[in-house]
């Protein structure tokens, strides 16, 4: 072969070449732009004085994909994969690790986290990313209010679904109401939806006290000073995450005519209910209270799996997971931010707790509470909530506090 032949056949030979590795290059773009995988991060607290809470909600949002998926961990083709991250209860640590999971894990969306404090830290990640967040279970209003941004949904319920629910048992002409809650967003942001929702009670006292509070004493004495000789009803109402604020009651409040008054809460805690008979509030979840197939299937799930019934914060995690599932059939799997926020955006799925929709305006998941009263049950080592009435989502008049 002269040089001039071998020239050109080498030539040839390297645009043949550089065609081909241009054409496996695209190939290999093309491959993983339409990735098999959608990956989700659920971070929450597996550790931190909200651990029983976390634990919950990462049962309930396997629980629920399974289910969601007919047992096959696929939407649209494509795999669900599940990155599970502990924030131990720490906002640094929550906002770090949700950069980490969009950065480094290259997540499509996260879940979570457990405590309101570590969701806020983790709101303007998401909106750095421009990737979905949907928060379950954190509480605090401001998080689809003031601090909200547009990749933000939540399945979780909010302070002010809470307190207006809790206002249909409270609120009557007569009543005088003094609130105990955290020092923290969870518990301010409770008082406020709380006082916003009271027309007819009287509110005379609002008690706020370290979150980590394990001696009630100086606090439930003010509380007892402001209402004891208040005419008519007299209630404390509560709001508390963790720990055991009914150690009040050890302050004899009976003598005084006051009563207790909280929202529901976890089994364990609601031991301390037991001692409460016929004390009235509104819950986001009790497992015998909603009638549909979901919850059904939820609950025989969990007593075959646990031997033990769902509980509070295993409801909500499933029904994260039903929004995502839900989501992504819609969007035939395309998990860009972009789409899912057009998909979810007035998007109803059905949940343990029945319809929930996503409100367009701040992507706050609008759902059923329950008004209860305590029974005293010898089969059930908790004060048992009896269901007075469901209060449907149209009842209650949440407000819209992002000002989007």
């Amino acid at each position: 072969m002269q040089v001039s032949q071998w020239a050109a056949w080498a030539s040839r030979r390297g645009v043949i070449a550089s065609a081909l590795g241009l054409g496996l290059a695209v190939m290999g773009a093309g491959a993983w732009a339409q990735s098999k995988e959608i990956k989700i991060a659920h971070i929450y607290s597996k550790t931190g004085p909200l651990e029983a809470y976390g634990r919950q909600t990462a049962t309930g949002f396997m629980m629920g994909l399974d289910y969601a998926t007919n047992g096959t961990m696929t939407v649209a083709g494509k795999k669900l994969v599940v990155i599970e991250k502990d924030d131990q209860g720490k906002p640094d640590l929550g906002k770090s690790l949700l950069a980490a999971a969009y950065g480094d894990d290259k997540v499509d969306l996260a879940v979570g986290p457990t405590a309101s404090p570590v969701a806020l830290a983790m709101l303007p990640v998401a909106e750095e990313y421009k990737k979905i967040l949907l928060v379950e279970p954190a509480v605090a209003d401001s998080i689809t209010g003031d601090k909200w941004n547009k990749y933000i949904f939540r399945t979780g319920r909010n302070s002010s679904q809470d307190a207006i629910s809790n206002a249909v048992a409270l609120d009557k002409a007569g009543v005088t109401i003094a609130t105990m809650a955290q020092d923290s967003a969870f518990g301010r942001d409770g008082v406020k939806a709380f006082k916003e929702a009271i027309t007819k009670a009287k509110l005379v006292h609002e008690e706020y006290l370290p979150p980590a509070t394990t001696d009630f004493t100086a606090g439930a004495q003010r509380l007892i000073d402001k209402l004891k000789d208040q005419p008519g009803r007299k209630v404390i109402f509560i709001i508390w995450a963790g720990g055991n604020p009914f150690k009040i009651v050890d302050m004899d409040l009976k003598r005084y005519g006051i009563e207790i008054a909280t929202g529901g809460n976890i089994l364990p805690a609601m031991t301390a209910y037991k001692q409460l008979p016929g004390m009235e509030g509104a819950t986001y979840y009790y497992f015998s209270i909603p009638k549909n197939p979901v919850n059904e299937a939820m609950v025989a799930r969990h007593y075959s799996q646990f031997k033990a019934p769902p509980d509070f914060f295993t409801a909500g995690g499933f029904s994260a997971a039903m929004a995502v599932v839900t989501a992504l059939n819609n969007s035939k799997g395309d998990a860009s931010a972009n789409t899912l926020i057009k998909t979810m955006e007035g998007m109803s799925f059905e949940t343990p707790k029945g319809k929930m929709t996503f409100r367009k305006e701040d992507h706050q998941a609008l759902q059923s509470m329950y008004h209860f009263k305590i029974k005293v049950d010898p089969a059930f080592a908790w004060g048992v909530p009896e269901l007075v009435r469901e209060i449907k989502a149209d009842e209650m008049n949440v407000p819209i506090r992002n000002k989007r």
